[in-house]
């Protein structure tokens, strides 16, 4: 029997076989190719090592060794890793830059660029340092004037009265003899403070997609968010280092006065913003509108009229305004930066996409590829019920539809898939589609509807949902537990989420919603206040299938199971935000306030929201914000997360307030148990979906939430960013080449 090469193998399998003469080969080949089977396993071997020669190589220099060598040429050059870093991965506690530069900092010492270029080193972060005895207020001396230090302030000057008390601040201030780097009360503007300034926050860009028109302010008022939400917009680094530019290489907001006095380099295609308006005032559709349209405006309450020909932006709320007699007829398009913490969510930010591997035939033959359905520009279909159709009339055992730039798709998605089948709906690499569900129907509820049945699979990928949820169903003879997988290629060939394989061919379906946001509360309004905050964004009615949520957003969460008649559905959140929407409302239960018949299992994740569950198997590393209920607590446990004391949980490791509260008792004298609770609790700086800081952890909240996790890492979604880790190992990289005298703190610009 013949053995070919799979795709995807290494193609130095049958070297050693192409040298032999072509009368060998041909003679082997009458024989069922016996000699080429054997000598491929002796040139499997011969691939090993002379890649691990070449390992070896490339681990004697630091751009191409693995992480693993990274600490041993560290020390090399001497150079000493941060022990109060607490327990990270290699490329957190030993950073390849700061490893590869250590020689270069010890020549630059001192200077005030190095301790710019650490933050960046060290921490990751975008930066700028400020020294602080140069925004004292003092009297000139006539043989050294400085004319542009130690001024009154110009109260015409409002863009410098906007940066006062930021990181870009260039007015005289009165001495604080507080120090810098206090805990509590900090000072900033003394002789021996220098402050870096570092963003956490990440401009995230959205190319050429639909504005949204605000119909109730009016016709000619739109807002840059297609969810029709005010949105700061974002400026993206320009990348000059240092000088005149350095306002303009962080990914801070735009302010007013900014985009008024930096249009040029602020506005325009591949720069933080632009708009596209076909036909508008004679001008052609392939170019965006000229700057010299664009005019900064403050559009609070949509009380601003521009005049005719120009073009109102106000780039703090994310609103645009045209003039009410010249309208837009062939639609809006826009291209910004928005601010976020961490790449969770649809965006356009680089991710892992899982192409299934082809399906062995059935009579032996070469195997099947999975169909892909390309929609959007560029692809062959324009609509998505069109490749819907497509799909519906092949049947493939296995497809892709793929959605092919950052439009909005408002169409109703209804699949129902077979036994054995899969289907993965997922965005193109660097694009944000928005599925936007509307209500088609009158007499039925519309939905993101998918049918499963026994051992098929459905993939969301990429994708932001909004106007309605995903609604998973199924017949349940199709999904009964014991019902085999009949799938022929393993799940881990077919590239799914790395969970457990094995219990999965064990619930008959798979379910998987990966980087994807289903708006809780099925909208915003302007001020990201949820739309409908009672609504699930995911409800799993009648199917027994193995969920997976990772690095998504997603509203609440509602499983309508049988309990008597079936097991309990596995459901694991990842690295992901579950949001209620609204206070005292369930983020995982059932209808009718019930338990949801779920085995759950919560990573690194953060929850706003009462859970209500059968049992929860594993809580790791997580925020549950609010309570949590569990009907059987002898299953499970949870470990390094907050939940509130008076919860019905199962035993709990190293969880908090616990911990706070056990210290107290030990340690008396200091605040009440009332008191410890409320300082312990998560503080965020926004709880909101829609906001850059949502579910950010706040400057106040306490040390035992921002370095609580197993590895001293904070709790909850963005576990994975190690702040703690980078803040403390820049904190002592600071004070290593900090001149001497000098009061060095970290402040957080975002």
């Amino acid at each position: 029997m013949s053995v070919d090469i799979i795709e995807g193998a290494d193609t130095r399998i049958d070297r050693l076989f192409r040298l032999l003469p072509l009368v060998h080969q041909m003679r082997d080949a009458e024989q069922g190719h016996v000699l080429r089977a054997l000598l491929r396993v002796i040139a499997e071997q011969v691939n090993l090592v002379e890649d691990d020669i070449a390992r070896l190589y490339d681990n004697w220099f630091i751009e191409t060794a693995e992480d693993s060598a990274v600490p041993y040429i560290a020390d090399l050059v001497g150079y000493r890793p941060v022990g109060a870093a607490g327990r990270a991965p290699d490329r957190i506690l030993v950073p390849r830059r700061e490893a590869a530069n250590t020689i270069r900092y010890r020549r630059g010492k001192g200077r005030l660029a190095l301790l710019e270029q650490l933050a960046r080193d060290v921490g990751g972060w975008p930066a700028h340092a400020v020294e602080y005895f140069k925004l004292l207020g003092w009297h000139q001396n006539l043989d050294h004037p400085h004319a542009d230090r130690a001024r009154l302030a110009d109260l015409r000057d409002v863009r410098a009265l906007g940066r006062i008390g930021g990181p870009f601040d260039r007015a005289a201030h009165s001495v604080d003899v507080h120090r810098i780097q206090a805990g509590r009360t900090r000072g900033r503007h003394n002789l021996p403070s220098v402050g870096v300034f570092v963003w956490r926050l990440r401009a995230y860009p959205v190319t050429y997609a639909p504005a949204n028109c605000a119909e109730s302010a009016g016709a000619h008022c739109y807002t840059f968010s297609v969810l029709g939400n005010d949105a700061p917009l974002f400026q993206r680094p320009s990348g000059q280092r240092g000088g005149a530019g350095a306002e303009l290489d962080v990914p801070a907001p735009i302010g007013r006065r900014t985009l008024e006095q930096d249009l040029e380099a602020l506005y325009g295609e591949g720069r933080s913003l632009a708009i596209w308006a076909e036909g508008w005032g004679g001008h052609a559709g392939g170019a965006p509108l000229p700057a010299a349209a664009i005019m900064p405006a403050d559009l609070s309450g949509w009380r601003y009229v521009p005049p005719r020909g120009r073009i109102a932006v106000d780039p703090v709320l994310g609103r645009i305004a045209f003039p009410p007699g010249q309208l837009p007829r062939k639609g809006v398009r826009v291209s910004y930066h928005y601010g976020f913490a961490a790449d969770m969510g649809g965006g356009e930010y680089r991710r892992i996409l899982y192409d299934p591997l082809p399906r062995a035939a059935a009579d032996g033959g070469e195997p099947v590829a999975p169909v892909l359905y390309r929609v959007g520009r560029g692809g062959d279909y324009q609509r998505l019920w069109d490749a819907l159709n497509a799909w519906r009339d092949a049947k493939p055992a296995d497809a892709v539809i793929e959605l092919a730039d950052s439009g909005v798709y408002a169409e109703p998605f209804l699949a129902e898939l077979a036994p054995g089948q899969t289907l993965q709906l997922r965005a193109a690499q660097g694009t944000r589609p928005v599925l936007r569900l509307l209500d088609w129907q009158t007499d039925l509820p519309d939905a993101f509807s998918v049918v499963l049945a026994r051992a098929s699979r459905f993939t969301l990928d990429g994708i932001v949902v909004t106007g309605r949820g995903l609604r998973i169903g199924g017949a349940q003879e199709d999904n009964a537990p014991d019902a085999p997988d009949t799938s022929d290629t393993p799940a881990v060939q077919r590239g799914e989420a790395d969970h457990d394989r094995d219990r999965d061919r064990g619930c008959g379906a798979a379910l998987t919603i990966r980087h994807c946001t289903l708006v809780p509360g099925w909208g915003l309004g302007a001020h990201c206040e949820p739309a409908r905050p009672a609504e699930p964004s995911l409800e799993l009615t009648r199917v027994h299938a193995r969920v997976r949520i990772e690095h998504s957003i997603l509203g609440s969460v509602q499983v309508d199971a049988d309990a008597v008649r079936s097991e309990p559905i596995p459901l694991c959140v990842a690295d992901s935000i579950v949001d209620a929407a609204a206070p005292n409302k369930e983020a995982i239960g059932a209808p009718g306030n019930g338990i949801a018949h779920v085995l759950l299992t919560v990573l690194r994740s953060t929850l706003f929201g009462t859970v209500e569950a059968h049992a929860l198997e594993l809580a790791e590393d997580s925020i549950f914000n609010d309570c949590v209920h569990v009907a059987r607590r002898q299953v499970g446990c949870m470990r390094f997360c907050y939940v509130q004391p008076h919860c019905r949980t199962p035993r709990r490791y190293h969880c908090q307030p616990d911990l706070a509260l056990q210290a107290l008792r030990e340690t008396p004298g200091g605040l009440p148990p009332d008191g410890e609770r409320l300082r312990v609790r998560p503080q965020f700086t926004s709880e909101w979906y829609g906001n850059p800081g949502y579910g950010q952890l706040g400057a106040s909240c306490a040390a035992e939430i921002r370095r609580g996790a197993a590895d001293e890492s904070e709790l909850g979604a963005f576990h994975d960013l190690f702040q703690p880790q980078r803040e403390a190992g820049l904190r002592a990289r600071l004070e290593e080449f900090s001149p001497a005298g000098a009061d060095v703190a970290i402040l957080h610009a975002t």
